[in-house]
């Protein structure tokens, strides 16, 4: 039995150092052979694969944490208004910056609109940030989310397509405050348990390979768009979540100078205001905008999903490009 554990810890130390080429390879995997993922998409199965990951999440979440919170509150808010204000109008300006439609607008304002990603206290960590504050950050969008996240959206959105915000507040909550809570519960109860130790350090080979699935689900529910509409929309949306994303690790370094953060701050707020939980993103555009009846009313709804799914790769990617920029600042000092 300790060798089978053994190896699944190997195997995910070894998914969560290469998460973002996991994600690509299933992305492209996906564009080949959509069919191995149709069963993601059916019966609320991404919901629950969500929920997963969250629960991960709240698996490493101690009553120590809740500590960090209470004894910085005055950091923690200024990062979580740079959180929830600079992702979302970057999102809302470069959407009309690019003439996007209505569809691609509302998954690029959703990607921007949700909580920080899981992965960014990994980034802070391999980049010699504020873990604490990185863990602090997440926390509270992730909790605070379940209410910004739809007000956003419908506030940005919402005169041009039907925003369903109390059913997203909803569903935020059940497959993302509720699973992290019980992890959370898991942790204060069995974290001194050696087992449960074992068992944390599969989880984060589980959450890769759970944002994997979700993204290949996507591919395959928006292939047949994509070939449609062809080379541009994909060059286009490549260079909306590139701004995107680099403007928010920019900006968010610039709120940490302007508030005379110490450097590891800095570089936590960087990375906790540019990478978001776009994994959420894509479960929400699939459930509120890519929904069946939606397409069969206009098939250019499938298209909300396509920012939020190359999100989730890119995001990754991105996260580890600026956590070795930093690290490499800190060896040129040396």
């Amino acid at each position: 039995m300790s060798m089978i554990l053994n190896s699944l810890q190997k195997c995910s130390s070894f998914l969560s150092r290469q998460a973002s080429w996991v994600v690509i390879a299933a992305a492209c995997i996906a564009l080949a052979f959509p069919g191995l993922f149709a069963w993601v998409q059916q019966n609320g199965r991404s919901s629950v694969i969500l929920g997963l990951i969250m629960l991960t999440m709240g698996c490493t979440l101690s009553g120590q944490d809740f500590k960090i919170l209470l004894s910085r509150p005055v950091d923690i808010l200024i990062g979580s208004i740079a959180q929830f204000t600079i992702m979302p109008l970057i999102a809302w300006s470069l959407s009309h910056i690019f003439g996007l439609s209505p569809y691609l607008t509302a998954g690029i304002v959703l990607v921007g609109c949700c909580p920080g990603g899981v992965s960014s206290n990994i980034m802070s960590f391999l980049c010699k940030g504020d873990v604490a504050y990185s863990v602090g950050m997440t926390t509270v969008s992730t909790i605070l989310s379940p209410v910004v996240t739809p007000a956003l959206v419908y506030l940005l959105v919402g005169t041009s397509i039907d925003v369903d915000a109390i059913g997203m507040f909803r569903n935020i909550l059940v497959v993302t405050l509720i699973p992290v809570t019980v992890g959370c519960l898991f942790n204060v109860f069995l974290g001194k348990k050696s087992y449960f130790q074992d068992i944390q350090k599969t989880l984060p080979g589980v959450s890769v390979i759970c944002l994997a699935l979700i993204v290949g689900g996507v591919i395959f529910q928006v292939h047949d768009q994509l070939f449609t509409n062809g080379f541009s929309l994909i060059m286009t949306t490549l260079a909306v979540v590139f701004l995107h994303n680099g403007l928010g690790y920019l900006l968010g370094y610039t709120v940490g100078t302007v508030f005379k953060f110490p450097t590891a701050k800095k570089r936590t707020i960087s990375i906790e205001v540019g990478m978001q939980n776009a994994g959420m993103a894509t479960v929400l555009a699939n459930n509120f905008f890519a929904t069946p009846a939606a397409i069969a009313t206009n098939p250019m709804a499938a298209l909300s999903v396509i920012p939020c799914a190359i999100s989730c790769a890119y995001h990754s990617i991105s996260g580890t490009i600026i956590a070795n920029i930093f690290a490499k600042s800190d060896n040129r000092k040396k």
